[in-house]
């Protein structure tokens, strides 16, 4: 188990409770994270709490109501009083040291997290970071982490994709949102934008309006889609592999893979499109190709730290697992905190039966990455070891 941070010791003995929905995660995993840290969680707000926290999937409130509304009069005294303080979801997690940076990447999820989490592929997670839909809090050695605000915007494009949105119909209607609403660069992030059907409505009053006022944004069927543009041809290696990116977000993958090859040949290889490369050929069932282009990346750029870690989960799925072990312990030495990589070298230590390596790497993963959708695994792992 992760150590707590110094200054949630506050928080030991505490009664807090939760309204309203939380944006980051569920009130089972909330509860459970603050019980973690000593504080009793009640099932409702009164006046005996020493804590309210508002989650944040419920702002902006609607229009002729404000927080007294949440709360009866007993508990509205205690709030006036100073006996109950009222902290909003992102000071609750920013007390816990959950969202500062100083607290270094602990429950941060990284592209491999955050697509398990919500139930996507990694390829569409570094499709939303790449059109700027998700944006991490830091990178280390090209290695994008993202923190719970950016999980919470993840879960409402998830949530668009899962009611029939096509992934360039939703870009282009956040696209418009942006034009009529200026000072918004980041709709799903700023604003409190839901979806009905599959149109994009923003909560205003009591009701629900388009943005820009009357317009509706509708999106069509996947089977009236606008026909893309024809695209032009490039001309640069740069436009090539833009064009490659086209591809596979039309899911062109075997084009995407050709269209870096031919930005490679034009303008010499690099880290990142040999990356991606990969990443394709894998997708597509060549292994031995994505192999070839994940050991490429590295040896034009060293630090590439998820190129390492990618070609040791690729060699450990091959069965050289020698190798494999080779490849996350070479990812470690250039990013010793990388929670990602100690969970599948301990997974290949536990397969190569080699018990004492595997818990030392089981036991940094939690500590690194409690909160991860993995954590429950290395948990039951650490318990077979303990009784072995």
């Amino acid at each position: 188990m992760a150590p707590l941070p110094e200054n949630t010791e506050d928080l030991a003995g505490k009664r807090i409770a939760i309204v309203g929905k939380l944006a980051s995660m569920g009130r089972r995993e909330a509860g459970q994270l603050l019980r973690r840290h000593g504080a009793a969680v009640l099932d409702r707000p009164d006046a005996s709490a020493d804590l309210a926290v508002i989650g944040e999937d419920a702002f902006p409130l609607p229009e002729g109501e404000d927080l007294d509304a949440l709360f009866d009069e007993p508990t509205r005294q205690a709030a006036e009083s100073g006996a109950l303080e009222i902290l909003t979801e992102t000071q609750l997690w920013q007390r816990l040291g959950l969202v500062e940076f100083e607290q270094g990447i602990h429950r941060l999820y990284t592209p491999a997290m955050l697509a398990d989490l919500l139930g996507v592929s990694v390829a569409v997670i570094r499709r939303w970071h790449r059109r700027g839909l998700i944006v991490p809090v830091r990178e280390v050695r090209r290695l994008p982490y993202f923190d719970f605000q950016e999980v919470a915007t993840a879960r409402r494009l998830t949530e668009l994709l899962a009611a029939g949105v096509s992934p360039r119909n939703l870009e282009k209607k956040l696209e418009q949102l942006v034009r009529y609403l200026p000072g918004v660069r980041r709709p799903l992030a700023q604003l409190s934008v839901i979806v009905q059907g599959k149109q994009i409505l923003l909560r205003q009053g009591e009701g629900l309006v388009e943005p820009g006022g009357q317009m509706r944004f509708d999106f069509p069927a996947a089977d009236e889609e606008e026909t893309p543009a024809k695209r032009p041809l490039p001309n640069t290696p740069e436009q090539m592999a833009h064009l490659a990116e086209e591809l596979e977000e039309d899911g062109q993958l075997p084009a995407a893979a050709e269209m870096y090859r031919a930005a490679m040949a034009a303008g010499g290889p690099k880290p990142d499109w040999c990356f991606q490369t990969a990443e394709l050929l894998y997708r597509l069932g060549d292994l031995a190709g994505a192999r070839e282009r994940y050991y490429m990346a590295i040896e034009l750029d060293e630090d590439y730290v998820e190129a390492r870690a990618n070609l040791g989960c690729l060699l450990a799925e091959l069965g050289q697992r020698d190798l494999a072990i080779a490849a996350l312990e070479g990812a470690l030495r250039f990013h010793p905190d990388y929670a990602d990589v100690h969970y599948h070298l301990a997974r290949t230590l536990d397969e190569t039966g080699q018990p004492d390596g595997a818990r030392e790497h089981w036991e940094r993963f939690l500590a690194l990455a409690p909160e991860s959708p993995w954590a429950d695994e290395a948990r039951r792992r650490l318990t077979t070891l303990d009784r072995s």
